[in-house]
């Protein structure tokens, strides 16, 4: 019998990412920046990395892998994690990241573009990104300079935001599907090459993304063993 760990794996992992975010924020926010020190570039980066498992744990909540067997639970978690994630809306979200899986690399997957890094980057944000966001985040701006300076704000709040997107697209879309694939690749997409502590870095192993797109019941975290046993490696 599965123990009480084994068996909400993936919700004990949201969890950390959640507080992991909202406790080094709320630091950050209280921060005396200085731009002479190494050490607040340093926390922009791990913001920035957590703004990334934030998209990746809704992510997982679209595929049900983040509480396996409870879709209301998935939901919440990945209405929580999507919506800190620059007032992402999940229930916008959930079925366009479908339609990417069911039509890959089409004309109908609402995450491909045949252009270059900047075009396909534009339609992306074309495709995620509302007014309704924009403007949530700038009266959240506004009301977050009442209690905290404007640098902290700037600086841990929305530039993580901002690069993670950038992260999440460049990793997780743009890498993997972009130029020609072989006719045999049945999910249009290629795979970083094996090396786990920088799969985890760049994208939460999500460089790994025929395996995703072939196992898209495999959470992020699980994502290397089957690189490995793809690689012979297991």
């Amino acid at each position: 019998m599965k123990s009480f760990t084994q068996q909400h794996t993936g919700v004990i992992i949201a969890l950390l990412i959640l507080t992991a975010w909202a406790s080094l924020l709320w630091f950050l926010l209280h921060w005396e920046v200085s731009f002479a020190s190494p050490l607040t570039y340093l926390a922009v980066l791990v913001m920035t990395h957590l703004y990334t498992g934030l998209f990746i744990t809704a992510h997982d909540a679209m595929h049900g892998v983040v509480a396996p067997g409870n879709e209301r639970l998935n939901s919440i978690i990945g209405t929580i994690t999507a919506g800190l994630f620059a007032y992402n809306y999940y229930g916008r979200l959930y079925p366009k990241h479908h339609l990417h899986h069911k039509h890959v690399a089409t004309e109908e997957d609402p995450d491909y573009h045949g252009g270059n890094f900047f075009l396909w980057f534009l339609s992306f944000a074309r495709q995620y990104i509302t007014i309704i966001q924009v403007l949530l985040m700038a009266g959240t701006y506004n009301l977050l300079q009442l209690w905290f300076p404007v640098e902290n704000i700037i600086l841990f709040w929305m530039v993580p935001a901002v690069l993670a997107t950038f992260q999440l697209f460049y990793f997780g879309t743009y890498l993997p599907h972009k130029g020609e694939h072989e006719p045999d690749n049945k999910h249009k997409s290629s795979t970083q090459g094996r090396n786990h502590l920088w799969a985890f870095i760049s994208c939460y192993f999500f460089g790994y993304h025929y395996e995703h797109h072939d196992k898209p019941y495999l959470p992020w975290w699980k994502l290397y063993q089957e690189k490995d046993r793809l690689s012979g490696n297991s």
